[in-house]
């Protein structure tokens, strides 16, 4: 990894990313797991988390308009405290209301921050880094969000198994406050822009532009996101409520073994998630961004052994360990194709339009995950004693969508600035 991206606030941002990714990954594994254990329900389970997706997408769009519009570094500390102290009052209230409807309000709040979040973080990169290090710079975010995933669910698993769900709040909340807390230095790079109207005419305009840019001005990224919606409609959907569900109720594993395996299959997910990143980053002079679309169908390809081995094999443990192994090689390949088209993104959008035009790529990208966990959360629990055929359905579909991926990049002309 060339040296020259660490400069002291790049490094700032990733020591800050390295925390609050850790907590970030810690809460978003316990606390679906602590709904999934008390109620034993898919379909509550995906409703529940196809729920916490909405305000994620609706809420990554304005937070990338406003991280056009304000200082970068002062979105990203604002809501590292604010989600410390979503997680103190989760705590306080937990066990005095209902459990669905705290779960789920939690859970829509904490995914709506991440939307607004984001797109700071990843808008922060052309402010902090050369053009020529966008791919390396983009790996190692992707590095620090796959290591932060990697141990959260694994260390996540091992000591809700332990102690319970409360221990975890409270490291989730320290990790917050550390990370905003390590945010306040970050010197950003920031030239105020006038707006011409109120904030609804301000958000609208500034909408209208970034979804005209896409559409108009690079349409290739436009129809890479229809795609990217059915990948996660079919693929990513069925490993959100397919991996819990299958390894904590349907395998033939004893109940705290199971949370513990399921803590290293996310670790699992992860480390293929950090694979990725590294593998991007060291190669990232050949990696052409018109071959990115045969990774996804790479990624389609594992999904087969994992339906096949459901339906073949009575053994919790083989189950267990081609889910956990085809996982892996799904989120290699996944991470690998999210870092060059973030990288192709970032090199092609002016500065002025970059933190919106990636919020709408998330905001889009995100619209089909709530009715695809709502879709599998019923599929599982209609389908029970068949999860095989469920997975295989997904696998299918999946890997005709990779296909038309693969067309709308290969076609694509090389002229990313950075190549030139």
């Amino acid at each position: 990894m060339n040296a020259k991206i660490f400069s002291k606030d790049f490094t700032l941002v990733v020591i800050g990313q390295i925390i609050s990714l850790f907590g970030n990954a810690v809460i978003r594994f316990a606390l679906p797991l602590y709904l999934l254990n008390d109620t034993g329900s898919s379909a509550l389970f995906g409703t529940v988390t196809a729920c916490a997706f909405i305000p994620a997408i609706v809420l990554s769009p304005i937070g990338g308009i406003i991280a056009d519009r304000v200082n970068k570094r002062n979105i990203m500390v604002i809501l590292d405290f604010f989600t410390a102290a979503v997680i103190l009052t989760f705590s306080v209230l937990l066990g005095r209301i209902n459990l669905v409807l705290l779960m789920t309000v939690t859970l829509m709040v904490l995914y709506g921050i991440a939307g607004a979040y984001q797109p700071s973080v990843q808008a922060s990169v052309p402010a902090l880094v050369n053009p020529e290090h966008f791919m390396e710079a983009n790996s190692v975010i992707n590095i620090i969000s796959s290591f932060a995933s990697l141990l959260g669910p694994v260390l996540g698993g091992i000591f809700y198994s332990a102690y319970g769900l409360k221990p975890i709040l409270w490291v989730c909340m320290v990790c917050f406050v550390l990370s905003a807390v390590m945010e306040i230095f970050i010197q950003m790079p920031f030239v105020r822009r006038e707006s011409g109207g109120g904030v609804w005419a301000t958000v609208k305009e500034d909408f209208a532009e970034s979804v005209r840019f896409i559409r108009k001005e690079k349409p290739v990224i436009g129809k890479g996101l229809i795609a990217v919606c059915g990948i996660n409609l079919f693929l990513s959907s069925m490993i959100v409520v397919g991996l819990p569900y299958i390894v904590t109720e349907v395998l033939p594993l004893e109940a705290a073994v199971a949370n513990k395996l399921y803590g290293f299959a996310q670790g699992a997910l992860a480390a293929g998630g950090l694979a990725g990143g590294i593998g991007a980053g060291l190669f990232a002079k050949r990696l052409a961004v018109q071959k990115s679309g045969n990774l996804i169908i790479v990624a389609a390809g594992c999904v087969f052994p994992m339906g096949i081995a459901l339906m073949l094999f009575s053994s919790g443990w083989v189950n267990y360990m081609v889910i956990t192994i085809c996982c892996f090689g799904i989120m290699v390949c996944s991470t690998v194709f999210t870092v060059q088209i973030m990288s192709f993104v970032q090199a092609e959008t002016p500065q002025s339009l970059i933190g919106k035009v990636i919020a709408v790529m998330i905001a889009f990208s995100m619209c089909a995950q709530p009715l695809g966990n709502a879709l599998y959360g019923v599929l599982f629990e209609v389908c029970e004693g068949f999860e095989f055929a469920v997975i295989l359905f997904a696998g299918v579909v999946s890997l005709a969508i990779a296909v038309s991926i693969r067309k709308i990049f290969k076609s694509l002309v090389p002229n990313m600035r950075q190549e030139g």
